[in-house]
């Protein structure tokens, strides 16, 4: 093996416009499926398509990737083709006032429903008014009252004549009639009383008791036919409002009489207003004027409080919950402050999403739901259950209990997609026990797709949708092509595309104002150029300053020269916004002794543990290498020039093992030439990641501090397909300014960099004399022996005690 320098065309790949068969995108039809997104897609469309329980669809994938806008088209175009669920309706419970009743209606029938309650109440106050006036009614009345009348006053005048035999007269006294003697015909004082004889007193005390008791008895008769009246004018009046309602009712139940939970409604409804008559006829006779507080109370409960209106739907609902707190998710009991006091009814109870989803599909997003308190276990409760219980969250909590509405739950059919990302995803799988057995189809959306022509041609057609949605310029297939390049350069990959489309579509929108800006009828590639560069500039003042201390030596990288024990590594700075490469100097120093190699930043605490690992990793390769007949008698120090930050990965590692072979044989090595890659024990060389960044920031500082000429990087070969670097890069590669190198082990960089052989083992054992592992292999001997000397009895400095008194 050998390493392999990279020609122009091998670091970048071009899309070339004369590929295209049309030369703007408006020759192209609309896109209107999603690309890239097979597994997705499937996925998808199994978990609509299967109806058993549990099938519900977590969506998972970085942001940006489209998922809520595709699976929100998705879904709207697949439930065109499903049935329009029900409505739902709230009326009152006559039995259980505090739970009221749920009635379900075909779609549009529950305001239908509330129309016809409303004109029935408006039509009862009219009709029952009439009945009640009428003269048959108040004949029937008048008959009772009548009745009633003269039998009091048969019984008063039998008991007014019976008293005067007994010289008594009957007075009325606030406890009511009460016998008194008579003189003449004039009431009995107490004076008079008084002067009576005994006997006389006596008597008269007789007859007031005798007299008193058939008072007794006949005002007990007469309550007890009173009532009986009172009784017989009740009836009278139900009779006569069982008729009135009858009639006006018969209808209604005529048009629900399919609806066996509607006709029960009614007739409870009709036996409601029966036994509340008065209250109609009290509304009558004020006219029309609003309707007194209680009679207002006794009107609501015939109110129809309509849930769920699927009047205007065309197939099933798909609704996106943006924010899915607990009470927007399953609904709520509203109340309102009177007199002091809380109160509610079942008018003021409002649906949540998965009222106005049932019977279709509800998109939510994972992230927002979990955040929300009671939410997540809401929605598990409420698809476990299959059903939605309106509840106060926060009744577990309360230290008193107070009433309020415990209406009937809904029976549930939902469809739920939720959207969020991987590390969502599985976490909600390891911790949660509920979530596997009610999401069982994850939809796993990609961030990369092929670059096939199938492919490129679709992302095409996306720019064309893009620009007839959004109203943009056309793209010319130059600009379509540079975008092209810009999406594997997004992926960091020439075979693969990049399903991040929410960048695609700022790019778009960015190139569109410059081609405004530029006066073009259509975008450019100059104008995707320009936006792409603009955008850079917006972002990279760091970086820039960064270039600024190297060229001024403020960071010190030597791009041209050899030095002994020193390379330079490339690293990459993620600002969030901004990602590039920067350069930093890598030292290695050896010297006599056992303590191995120290990672200086692992000391002081500064290197991640897969950096750490890495350099545990150069030992076994040194030993692998050169220990197999004698031990290392070696200590080395490895660290990072100028870096203040934790290290973290295993990309330089490679650079590292350079910088300790050139310090343990004494070979200069090149500083023009950088190095990424990471290494095996075996000095296989491995693929690292940002490769297009790394070798981008040192060419920047190539450029700012001169270029030569023999200036370049080395990479894994592994990475060559991940290389889409700048054009600027390009250039200089084609005019052999700077040079990229292909290695797939440590023995293909040596030349490169020392200017010397690897070398290979001999069948003696032995490397061939001048290359670098018999230089290496030739001081390790010599440190050896050394150190073997050092530890024979006669050398020891410390006189044979081993240092110990």
């Amino acid at each position: 093996m050998s390493a392999h320098k990279l020609s122009a065309h091998e670091v970048r790949a071009v899309c070339d416009p004369c590929e295209f068969d049309f030369e703007t995108t408006m020759e192209l039809p609309s896109l209107s499926e999603i690309i890239g997104q097979p597994r997705a897609t499937e996925a998808l469309q199994f978990g609509v398509d299967i109806e058993s329980f549990g099938y519900n669809i977590f969506a998972l994938g970085l942001p940006g990737t489209g998922k809520m806008s595709f699976i929100k088209s998705m879904l709207e175009e697949v439930a065109k083709s499903k049935p329009t669920p029900d409505d739902w309706c709230y009326v009152y419970n006559f039995s259980e006032p505090h739970r009221p009743r749920a009635l379900k209606l075909p779609a549009g029938m529950g305001n239908e429903l509330k129309r016809d309650m409303e004109k029935l109440i408006e039509h009862l106050k009219r009709e029952i008014s009439r009945v009640f006036e009428s003269e048959d009614y108040q004949r029937q009345r008048q008959e009772v009252i009548n009745a009633l009348q003269r039998e009091r006053d048969e019984v008063v005048t039998a008991l007014e004549r019976r008293a005067r035999e007994m010289g008594m007269a009957i007075i009325g006294t606030p406890a009511g009639p009460m016998p008194a003697p008579l003189i003449g015909n004039a009431i009995m004082t107490p004076e008079q009383f008084m002067q009576l004889p005994d006997p006389i007193k006596e008597q008269i005390e007789q007859h007031r008791r005798e007299l008193l008791s058939e008072i007794q008895a006949v005002m007990r008769d007469l309550g007890k036919r009173e009532r009986e009246a009172r009784q017989q004018l009740e009836e009278l009046d139900k009779k006569v409002a069982a008729l009135a309602v009858g009639h006006v009712i018969s209808d209604m139940l005529e048009k629900y009489a399919e609806y066996e939970d509607v006709v029960d409604y009614l007739k409870q409804v009709q036996e409601d207003v029966i036994n509340n008559v008065d209250a109609f006829r009290a509304t009558a006779q004020q006219g029309g004027t609003q309707a007194h507080p209680l009679t207002a109370v006794i009107f609501d409960r015939y109110k129809v409080n309509v849930l769920v209106d699927n009047g205007s739907l065309k197939g099933a609902p798909v609704i996106v919950e943006t924010n899915p707190t607990y009470y927007n998710l399953v609904g709520r009991i509203e109340y309102r402050l009177e007199m002091g006091a809380f109160i509610t009814h079942f008018t003021m109870i409002k649906p949540g999403a998965l009222h106005r989803a049932n019977g279709g599909y509800l998109i939510l997003d994972a992230k927002a739901l979990l955040s929300n308190p009671f939410s997540w276990d809401a929605l598990k409760r409420a698809l476990n259950d299959r059903q939605i219980r309106l509840e106060e969250p926060g009744e577990a909590f309360r230290l008193i209990s107070i009433v309020s509405l415990n209406p009937e739950p809904i029976p549930l059919n939902v469809k739920v997609v939720l959207v969020g990302s991987p590390w969502l995803y599985y976490l909600l799988q390891a911790f949660d026990e509920d979530f596997r057995g009610l999401f069982k189809v994850k939809a796993d959306f990609d961030v990369v797709m092929e670059k096939t022509k199938e492919n490129v041609r679709k992302y095409a057609m996306f720019i064309a949708s893009r620009c007839a949605d959004e109203k943009l310029k056309p793209f010319d297939k130059t600009a379509v092509a540079k975008v092209i390049e810009y999406s594997c350069r997004l992926v960091g990959d020439q075979r693969k595309l990049s399903t991040h489309f929410a960048s695609i579509c700022d790019l778009l929108r960015e190139a569109n104002y410059w081609a405004s800006r530029n006066g073009h009828d259509f975008v450019t590639a100059e104008d995707v150029k320009m936006a792409i560069e603009k955008r850079i500039y917006r972002v990279n003042l760091i970086e820039e300053r960064l270039l600024e201390m190297f060229k001024d030596g403020a960071l010190l990288v030597d791009v041209d020269g050899e030095k002994v024990g020193t390379v330079n590594g490339l690293a990459i700075l993620d600002l969030g916004d901004h990602i590039f490469g920067k350069p930093t100097r890598i030292t290695a120093r050896t010297f006599l002794g056992r303590g191995g190699i120290v990672n200086i930043e692992r000391e002081v605490a500064m290197s991640g543990r897969i950096h750490s690992k890495a350099v545990m990793i150069l030992a076994g390769y040194l030993r692998g290498k050169y220990a197999q007949d004698k031990p290392l008698s070696i200590g080395a120090q490895l660290t990072f020039e100028q870096l203040y930050d934790e290290i973290e990965g295993d990309s330089a590692s490679a650079a590292e093992l350079y910088a300790l072979l050139s310090s343990i044989s004494g070979v200069p090595i090149k500083q023009g030439i950088a190095v990424t890659g990471s290494v095996n024990q075996h000095g296989e060389i491995q693929p690292v990641g940002g490769v297009t960044y790394k070798v981008e920031g040192f060419f920047d500082v190539c450029k700012v501090k001169g270029l030569t000429g023999q200036q370049g990087v080395i990479i894994p070969a592994q990475n060559v397909h991940n290389l889409m670097l700048r054009e600027d890069v390009v250039e200089a590669i084609e005019r052999g300014q700077f040079h990229i190198w292909a290695i797939r082990s440590i023995d293909d960089g040596v030349n490169i960099l020392m200017g010397i052989e690897a070398g290979e083992r001999q069948p003696d054992g032995t490397y061939p004399e001048g290359t670098l592992h018999s230089l290496v292999e030739k001081r390790l001997t010599e440190m050896t022996e050394l150190m073997r000397k050092l530890q024979q009895p006669g050398e020891r400095r410390d006189g044979g005690n081993n240092g110990r008194d």
